[in-house]
């Protein structure tokens, strides 16, 4: 997909074809920033497919996610119709139709007449609860709406599922789902993405930006930079103008690197052997592998 901005490697992309062909959810696990969330964005972008994503997080209910009842518009129709002859059991089949109803993401990717990329973006963050709802959606592709019934995916959508594997997912998920580990690239394929990511790069400072975040990541800190990092890096040393990466650049934008407050207490004291990677002859040629 390096049309879409997105370089896989052979796992990535049998992983995509056997989803495409089996019609079944890939799970993709990894670090956080590795590009597990570009990933869908990416397949969504190169197929032509529309993206929906929902965002998890600890709280989210079926409501927030399925679909909601327009309580405004609904209290709208009830005062209008207030003097007009009809029953109440009229009015009421009335307010629980479809031209009430707020579609969230999973109806959304559900009821759509075309086929869309579906993205369930960190999937780990949401509560063990919301995770078995999703079972239905991601075994049958249909969802229970009481005033409606059941509501069948007419086009099965190409599902994502991400987690940064803050908790353990069930074992009942899991098999619903091709499984996929992306972790961070090796040095020829985190230089290949900065070339593709950040047009107009050299390849000198293209090779001295991954010699220093690939040394930052082996410090021991809390949380060690991500791809995205590496490229808002490299396009902000790009901004200034600066072909030379120095004690001072890195000092200056360190924080677009490392966001943790101890992580770059560590670091700052580290300033000087983290400027030798950036002109290290050694790191340079093992990272333009």
């Amino acid at each position: 997909m390096k049309a879409a901005d997105y370089l896989c490697d052979d796992d990535i992309t049998t992983a995509l074809f056997l989803a495409e062909r089996l019609k079944k959810p890939i799970l993709a696990e990894g670090p956080a920033g590795v590009g597990k969330t570009d990933l869908a964005k990416a397949y969504s972008r190169w197929s032509g497919m529309p993206l929906i994503r929902l965002q998890c997080y600890e709280g989210l209910d079926e409501a927030k996610a399925l679909y909601e009842w327009n309580y405004k518009k609904q209290l709208l129709r009830i005062q209008a119709d207030r003097g007009h002859e009809g029953s109440w059991k009229e009015l009421e089949e009335n307010l629980f139709s479809e031209e009430f109803l707020l579609p969230r993401p999973l109806l959304k990717a559900i009821t759509s007449d075309n086929r869309v990329v579906l993205l369930i973006d960190e999937v780990d963050k949401a509560d063990v609860e919301f995770e078995a709802f999703l079972l239905e959606i991601l075994s049958d592709f249909q969802v229970s709406v009481p005033e409606f019934g059941t509501v069948t995916a007419t086009e099965i959508p190409f599902v994502v599922l991400t987690s940064n594997r803050t908790r353990d997912l069930s074992e009942a998920l899991r098999r619903r789902c091709l499984y996929l580990f992306i972790d961070f690239p090796d040095s020829a394929r985190e230089l290949e993405i900065v070339r593709l990511r950040v047009p107009g790069i050299t390849e000198d400072l293209a090779l001295r930006v991954v010699a220093v975040v690939r040394y930052i990541r082996q410090m021991d800190l809390k949380k060690v930079p991500s791809i995205s990092e590496t490229l808002d890096w490299a396009m902000a040393i790009m901004a200034m103008g600066r072909e030379v990466i120095d004690e001072d650049i890195i000092a200056g934008t360190l924080s677009l690197l490392v966001k943790e407050q101890k992580d770059l207490e560590k670091t700052r004291k580290s300033i000087k052997l983290i400027s030798r990677q950036a002109s290290g002859e050694r790191e340079i040629a093992d990272a333009g592998r």
